[in-house]
């Protein structure tokens, strides 16, 4: 047992990341200063989970901080040195639209604060495991140039294509196309946490993750795909599709599994390996059968609206090639698919709305 620190404590993956490791028996530190009420609006404040989570676990430390503070993250680094075996990085500016509005504040949030953990890292733990959870953003819209085909209900890939049978893999390039500035200040953490990695020998680990949801995420419009589009099918509220006649394709991943992934690096790290990992073509879905399935769960016709505009650097068709992670930790397995998910967020919801 030792010390864990998780940043975005609070949020869908960092809380889940905090209760697993917490019930594993590790002093887990948590960092959150709840930016997402600042980026989202109130209604996507994360103070609800991690005064939840402070309640729930004696050996749960949580910490109101910046990631940008390199001072104040010195100072909690200098508090557990010697201690501290992992962290776990999924603080983030999350959105496309919103990095567009600060783009300082974006790229301070998604680029300088994964460096100053990084630096604390290598100053004060390490030997410890760092595990970044990176976006498959940073493919920016390279994968719109894939050979796609119309279907009735969704884009697909070209089935003579060779990533038809199982999604994207890592080979794809991050260069020459364009990111968002969500997408860009992504690729400058995840190439600088392959960079600690492969010029100090640090153990860090890049998941560069599709559609990232559960029960816990506080979704918005701007950020948590599936999360506010059961909000909007439970509370009638209008939801808008963006683009793509609606049949944009996303694979989805239960927080509960990623995190399972980051059990298995964190019990058998490597250096600077990069993971594209999301549902895969075990769980996905386009816009139109998300909207459908959610219909049929909730019991009632949704509220919608299409805008023809789609959003900057926003993917077409994207399924993640999940077979480098499973080479790696064969022993992981999914536990969800896309309706248990819409399903347990559905649950999720009830008496809350």
């Amino acid at each position: 047992m030792g010390v864990v620190i998780v940043t975005g404590s609070g949020g869908l993956i960092g809380a889940e990341t905090v209760r697993h490791f917490a019930a594993t028996g590790d002093t887990v530190v948590g960092i959150d200063n709840d930016m997402r009420a600042y980026f989202f609006g109130e209604e996507a404040s994360t103070r609800w989970s991690a005064a939840q989570l402070v309640g729930e676990y004696a050996n749960y430390v949580h910490h109101t901080a910046d990631i940008r503070d390199f001072n104040a993250m010195d100072r909690l680094f200098r508090e557990c040195a010697g201690d501290i075996r992992l962290i776990v990085h999924t603080a983030a500016q999350p959105s496309h639209d919103w990095a567009a509005r600060e783009p300082l504040t974006d790229f301070g949030v998604n680029a300088v604060g994964t460096l100053n953990l990084l630096e604390l890292t290598r100053l004060h733990a390490p030997d410890a495991v760092f595990i970044f959870t990176s976006t498959n953003k940073v493919y920016g819209d390279a994968p719109n140039r894939l050979p796609l085909v119309e279907m009735e209900t969704r884009w697909e890939v070209d089935p003579n294509h060779p990533y038809a049978a199982h999604g994207i893999d890592e080979t794809m390039s991050i260069d020459q196309c364009k990111h968002s500035i969500f997408g860009a200040s992504k690729v400058a953490a995840d190439v600088m946490v392959q960079e600690y990695g492969l010029y100090f020998g640090m153990k860090t680990a890049i998941f560069r993750g599709g559609c990232l949801t559960g029960p816990g995420h506080a979704g918005a419009e701007l950020h948590g795909f599936l999360s506010y589009l059961m909000k909007c099918a439970m509370t009638g509220r209008e939801y808008r599709i963006f683009g793509y006649k609606g049949k944009q394709v996303r694979d989805n991943i239960h927080a509960h599994d990623l995190i399972k992934c980051f059990a298995e690096v964190a019990r058998a790290p490597r250096v600077a390996e990069v993971y594209n990992i999301g549902g895969s073509r075990h769980s996905n879905c386009s816009m139109m059968e998300a909207i459908a399935l959610c219909e049929e769960i909730a019991g009632r016709k949704m509220n919608v609206r299409y805008c023809e505009d789609n959003r900057i650097g926003d993917h077409i068709w994207w399924i993640s090639d999940v077979r480098k992670f499973q080479a790696h930790y064969p022993d992981w397995r999914y536990d969800y698919d896309i309706r248990a998910i819409l399903e347990e967020i559905y649950r999720g919801f009830q008496g809350r709305l």
